[in-house]
């Protein structure tokens, strides 16, 4: 299943548990009694929280911008309350029989950090605006998952001092792994890096040693197995760490999503229905909840829709979370199921609407217009000059360009002044505004943003955008629209591939960028510095020079 899954470019999570139906009760019954694998999956889980832990970064969640803090706060909570409504509704338990309504809620409020991360980086969109924002948002996720893991042995019976009696010991956990992590593990890791068995099975003994802490403190296993993960993930040997346990984890973790397919009921309609529902309710909590948000703090239409889009889906976290309330007994057969079935259904629709969605921005963007929602217009994006002419555009604005524009700061300040940069990034916009260069919002790829922006009139046109972060279009197609709607202008186009090279001066190119080039000049010196030691000295000029570097983006 995972290699038929691979094939078809789907999670390896929905190969597992398709695995688990196939081989259980309700498919071929290969494996009849659960709990069969049962202890082993249980292990499986500890080391999934561990590795969760290993890979969250405090440090990114305490510097987290105010307006990721302000979207995940709205997205999370008004998430959760659009659920709640819902399932208490439609006659979900919410209270001492069960807390069905709860979980279903907080468990599709999360988003599947594996499925976003391994689109976007297929897709070269980590590092864009939206990217991003999405990563941020999903950071904060996994912070509020620790939070309701700390609370979640006492829901049941939940009230105030419960709640704060369970916070109590899990701030007095991490208190001790921290305080071990800080004081007593270095010295030993050190002792022992030579060894790296040594550094696996330590890894191991010091994630179930703060579980075992926990049980004993009546918190759960897996939430001491996720403090211990955080409590050594800024260790110097974290590294080393999570590239041993990964192994054996992905082993156990592998049983553990079969063992909740074998736990998924078998398909009908009413399942079917429900998840389908779920679903739909997921789509439409992250517009309502993500969108507007983004919107309202001057994001402009895409950067405001495009994280809402990738954030559509269930988290494997979530998987984990309802298992966990099964074992509690606060959830039924029947949640477990429709929480599985949804991420199901998700997972496989999220990698389609993540992989077209500047194609559905493009198709809701006057739809959302028309209800209400302006995009960034020429009076908030930009900042002009008097120019009764513009002379350069810069079209699309990333790492070369923001070094383009600190090289003509510098040595050639005067051509600032006749440069129009084009660019969605509404965070490039501002700061584009604030240092008195012409930035315009606009898709460079839409023909009626550059006639609207007087491309047609422009003496030179440079693009530094690569391929792969240019969206239903390339750097030759590009061109093509360019010469069409000026056939005059110099026009400097950038390529990765030496074959682009031909194509583009065949298409009107006056000079095409091959940047790999320059970076390949550039090592050559640095090998033939570090072949004269003379290494350090290279170091220290590039130091120098970044230091003295204010770009736009740093």
């Amino acid at each position: 299943m995972g290699v038929a899954a691979q094939f078809l470019k789907q999670p390896l999570i929905l190969a597992y548990l398709l695995a688990g139906v196939i081989v259980g009760p309700v498919g071929i019954k290969l494996v009849q009694s659960r709990e069969s694998i049962q202890a082993i999956s249980s292990i499986g889980l500890i080391l999934l929280l561990f590795m969760i832990g290993l890979e969250i970064d405090l440090k990114k969640i305490i510097s987290s911008g105010k307006l990721i803090v302000t979207t995940s706060v709205v997205q999370i909570f008004g998430c959760v309350l659009i659920g709640l409504a819902f399932f208490h509704l439609a006659g979900f338990s919410l209270g001492k029989q069960g807390l069905d309504a709860l979980y279903l809620a907080f468990g599709l409020a999360l988003s599947s950090t594996v499925i976003i991360v391994k689109i976007l980086h297929e897709k070269s969109e980590l590092d864009t605006f939206s990217g991003r924002l999405t990563l941020g948002v999903l950071v904060m996720q996994d912070l509020f998952a620790i939070l309701f893991l700390a609370i979640q042995p006492n829901l049941k019976e939940a009230s105030v001092l419960l709640v704060a009696k369970s916070l109590g010991k899990v701030i007095a956990l991490m208190g001790i792994a921290f305080a071990a992590s800080r004081y007593a593990l270095p010295p030993i890791f050190k002792r022992i890096a030579r060894a790296p068995e040594l550094v696996f099975v330590g890894s191991l003994a010091w994630c179930f040693l703060i579980a075992g802490f926990a049980m004993g403190m009546k918190l759960s296993a897996e939430m001491g197995a996720l403090i211990a993960g955080i409590a050594i993930s800024t260790f110097p040997y974290s590294i080393d760490v999570a590239s041993k346990v990964t192994t054996v984890r992905d082993f156990f973790v592998t049983l553990f999503f079969v063992a909740l397919g074998m736990r998924i009921p078998a398909p009908n309609g009413t399942y079917l229905a429900w998840a389908a529902a779920a679903a739909l309710l997921v789509v439409a909590s992250r517009l309502i909840t993500v969108f507007p948000t983004l919107h309202k703090t001057g994001q402009g239409l895409r950067a405001s829709l495009i994280p809402a889009i990738n954030l559509a889906q269930v988290s494997e976290l979530s998987m984990v979370i309802m298992a966990l309330g099964s074992g509690f007994g606060h959830t039924s057969a029947m949640a477990e199921g429709i929480m599985a079935y949804t991420f199901v259904l998700l997972g496989v629709a999220s990698t389609y609407a993540i992989n077209l969605s500047d194609p559905i921005f493009r198709a809701l963007s006057p739809l959302l217009m028309r209800l209400g929602f302006r995009d960034l217009n020429e009076e908030t994006a930009f900042f002009r000059k008097p120019v009764t002419k513009p002379r350069i555009f810069v079209l699309g604005f990333s790492w070369t360009a923001s070094s383009l524009l600190e090289e003509l700061g510098r040595h050639a300040p005067s051509v600032l002044q006749d440069i129009v940069v084009i660019d969605f990034n509404p965070a490039v916009n501002r700061e584009l505004k604030r240092r008195q260069i012409a930035g315009v919002y606009g898709d460079i790829t839409q023909k009626e943003t550059l006639l609207h922006m007087g491309v047609a009139e422009a003496e030179m046109i440079v693009c530094t955008i690569p391929n792969t972060l240019l969206k239903g279009m390339n750097n030759l197609r590009l061109l093509q629209l360019l010469r069409e709607l000026n056939a005059t202008a110099r026009i400097i186009m950038h390529a990765e591939l030496f074959e682009d090279v031909p194509k583009l001066y065949a298409a009107g190119a006056d000079y095409v960028s091959v940047p790999r080039l320059i970076e390949a000049q550039d090592l050559c010196s640095v090998i033939d510095a570090a072949r004269k030691n003379l290494l350090h000295e290279k170091r220290a000029q590039l130091d120098e020079e970044l230091a003295g570097r204010k770009e736009v983006i740093p």
